[in-house]
């Protein structure tokens, strides 16, 4: 059995201790510009959001994330990095009130990813697109110590603000020079297919309420429908279609959980025509009929 190296262990506990101290409440917690900590206490039912392209260490628990029919596990070992806003279904596994989980997220930014490739000479490959927009690694020791550096600088305003761009350079680059390096290049090649399916997932996200004609929207992109279907399929896991019915019935469920809107309302307010069509993919999607869904959810809560 491999000992690891008494300096990572030493980051995984400083990474545990920052965000105990940080973090008092279940839930997100935004700490700065684009970084948020999460802490839950007991493991959680899958939920279903949308990923934004970042990167998440855990550190301390389990977490897995669906998408597109495949499953992901991270680890306080192994870190989650998304490239494309990505639809999902997420759940803690491990946590307790006496161990909760503990995690970070960082947002990504393609302009800054572009200046680090090109400052460090990390080139786009071939078949950057050829990758999934999300992927989980072994969290190589380097890049934990610049996460824990970052998240040090927390401890003064000033410190955070002159120093941190240096740092989130650091971490940009240790994962261009790593396996996820194909996946984050992704996010900066704005030539060819990869820039056209980024393009192609804000369309979707944006406008996903309406009849959009898949053909047309590979015509506009430049791309043959087969092209499009393949890479899009390529980087989310699922076709464009199957992409904007999950984006349309996770919006639904928002309607009906947070603004009390009825079945039939939120069908009409994502893009459905046939209110039976409607409540058969929900039910397929959440394992209930509408209502029905959002009466155990709320009833979850109330037990919780």
């Amino acid at each position: 059995m491999q000992i690891e190296d008494p300096r990572a262990q030493a980051n995984r506990d400083q990474l545990v201790e920052r965000l105990s101290k940080t973090c008092k409440h279940d839930g997100g917690t935004d700490v700065a510009p684009g970084l948020q900590f999460y802490r839950y206490s007991n493991p959680t039912q899958p939920t279903h959001g949308v990923y934004l392209p970042s990167v998440v260490l855990i550190a301390q628990g389990a977490k897995e994330v669906e998408f597109g029919g495949e499953k992901l596990r991270y680890d306080p070992y192994n870190y989650l990095l998304v490239a494309l806003d990505q639809p999902t279904v997420a759940r803690v596994l491990e946590a307790t009130p006496e161990s909760p989980h503990l995690a970070l997220r960082l947002e990504l930014d393609p302009t800054t990813i572009s200046s680090v490739m090109v400052e460090t000479g990390v080139a786009p490959g071939r078949n950057d697109v050829s990758v999934s927009s999300l992927g989980v690694s072994k969290l190589p020791a380097p890049l934990l110590d610049a996460f824990v550096r970052l998240i040090t600088l927390l401890d003064n305003k000033d410190d955070y603000r002159v120093i941190s761009h240096l740092v989130i350079r650091e971490i940009i680059y240790r994962i261009l020079t790593s396996e996820q390096g194909p996946r984050l290049r992704q996010m900066a090649t704005f030539g060819g297919h990869t820039h056209r399916i980024a393009k192609a997932v804000q369309i979707l996200r944006s406008r996903f309420a309406e009849s959009l004609g898949i053909e047309e929207m590979a015509r506009d992109l430049g791309m043959s429908v087969s092209n499009f279907h393949l890479h899009f399929k390529t980087a989310t896991s699922m076709s464009p279609l199957q992409f904007q019915k999950l984006l349309r019935l996770q919006e639904a469920r928002r309607l009906l959980l947070s603004e009390n809107y009825d079945a039939s309302s939120a069908a009409v307010k994502v893009g459905y025509d046939d209110p039976s069509q409607f409540t058969r993919e929900y039910k397929r999607l959440f394992g209930a009929p509408p209502m029905r869904d959002v009466s155990r959810v709320k009833q979850l809560v109330l037990n919780q």
